[in-house]
């Protein structure tokens, strides 16, 4: 990206959906746990959809800059999971 001649924007997305439920659940497996033992949902408290689906699309970045994702997002919540845990151990 910091190479183009001309700046641009781009977006870096898997183009794969995921819920924030589904990024409990692969936290908390990162870690051993069961989600339904720690986490509780109250749907009093969810706010309607504002749109069905977010999916994030890259197809520029592909043909641009030949981007593609490398990490799959268990991958990627495995890395921020370790993260966190290197950072509470080193407190």
């Amino acid at each position: 990206m910091l190479q183009q001649a001309e700046p641009e924007d781009f977006v870096l997305a898997s183009g794969v959906a995921h819920s924030v439920r589904d990024f409990v659940s692969a936290a908390c497996r990162a870690v051993d746990l069961e989600s339904g033992d720690y986490v509780k949902t109250d749907e009093s408290l969810w706010r309607l959809t504002e749109v069905d689906l977010l999916v994030g699309d890259a197809s520029k970045a592909r043909r641009v800059l030949g981007w593609r994702p490398e990490v799959s997002f268990h991958e990627l919540v495995q890395r921020m999971v370790d993260a966190d845990m290197r950072r509470l151990k080193e407190k």
